[in-house]
């Protein structure tokens, strides 16, 4: 009896494999992954490469999973199963993502033929606030300039009173139409530079271009708990355009503090003690987010010996609660001391003895086993 073949199925490789991100990346850090691995293999730079247009399929469907928070949540849990027949929701020709970045990069539309008004691009702003604002959180003036429809012309690029024509070339549409190997898609017509039209008079005040860069102050809400390196983005605040405006991108630069130190929600700080204090105990005055706090420290303290302040963190960042303030407390051994001091000291420490050092006694028992073996 004839034995029957059945293939096994090509098992798919990790989408953070492919997009050669980590799985705790964050969404920036994929999109920047992707943009580079779809300029790498898109078509139109490797022509009849067949390996190039798979590696470019499969970056495109890896990112349009990874860049939908709930496509993302559903494949770190299910993995590819997810979207398996049965599963959750994913459907191949759903790139709409991946159209937007591929817009970006080569000025191409692949929504099936549909024209597709180009929006405003995004613009960066870089923002520096202190620690304690990043950690209470604040809402800042700030000044973005940003091209702006021109007054004069109302955004048309013509002097005023003077003709607009249709580009000879797209026919006014803007973009031309061009087909690479599967590929069906859309560009800027090269000879308007996507305007769709001809300017034979441009405007003295834009000089054709249809926008001025205009200042304008806006109001940003910085919440509590951002960290160094945060991007904030603020929808429709970048560049205005008929198709949409593009996004402000914020990036966040925390400076250092003088005390603190910042680990997740929790603040570290150290702070020195006396000798004596070490020893009889004391109660010390610690500074805190909220203001100066008195904390207790026990007789027989050991240098180094971190003390936890509960609530007294940072506010825990896209969530509920607040970390804490660990205080590491340093014993301070004085550098110079007086002839009577030196004497006072010599006296203190044959009073005190050995019995009151455990951890050196122990030590120096533990030194002499080993050199005993």
């Amino acid at each position: 009896m004839a034995r029957v073949y059945t293939p096994k199925p090509v098992s798919k490789r990790d989408y953070y494999v492919i997009l050669e991100v980590s799985r705790t990346a964050a969404g920036s850090e994929i999109k920047q992954s992707y943009r580079a691995l779809a300029m790498k293999y898109h078509p139109d730079r490797n022509p009849d490469d067949p390996a190039a247009e798979d590696a470019f399929k499969e970056a495109s469907e890896a990112y349009a999973v990874l860049s939908d928070p709930d496509r993302r949540t559903q494949y770190d849990r299910f993995g590819h199963a997810a979207f398996d027949s049965g599963g959750a929701g994913f459907e191949a020709g759903d790139f709409g993502a991946v159209s937007d970045i591929l817009e970006g990069l080569f000025g191409e539309v692949f929504s099936g033929g549909r024209r597709k008004r180009r929006a405003g691009r995004d613009l960066s702003y870089d923002l520096e606030i202190s620690f304690v604002q990043a950690a209470l959180g604040i809402e800042k003036n700030i000044d973005v300039s940003r091209p702006a429809p021109c007054a004069p012309c109302s955004g048309s690029g013509a002097e005023p009173g003077t003709p607009i024509h249709k580009c000879n070339v797209c026919q006014g549409r803007a973009q031309v139409k061009y087909q690479r190997g599967l590929f069906a898609a859309t560009r800027p017509c090269h000879a308007c530079r996507g305007t769709g039209k001809k300017i034979p008079t441009p405007c003295n005040a834009c000089k054709g271009t249809g926008t001025k860069m205009r200042s304008e102050s806006m109001s940003v809400k910085i919440p509590a708990g951002v960290q160094d390196g945060a991007v904030r983005t603020v929808r429709g605040a970048g560049e205005a355009s008929p198709g949409g405006n593009g996004d402000l991108h914020i990036n966040i630069k925390v400076r250092d503090h003088s005390l603190f130190q910042r680990e997740g929600a929790d603040i570290l700080v150290s702070i020195p003690i006396s000798f004596p204090q070490a020893v009889l105990g004391a109660s010390i005055d610690v500074p805190t987010l909220d203001g100066q706090v008195v904390m207790k420290v026990p007789p027989g303290t050991q240098s180094g010996k971190i003390f936890r302040l509960r609530g007294k963190g940072i506010p825990v960042y896209g969530g509920y609660g607040k970390g804490d303030q660990l205080v590491t407390v340093v014993v301070e051994v004085p550098q110079e001391v007086s002839r009577r001091q030196r004497k006072l000291i010599t006296e203190l420490a044959q009073e005190i003895g050995d019995e009151t050092h455990p951890q050196q006694a122990s030590f120096l028992r533990k030194l002499r086993g080993l050199f005993d073996a």
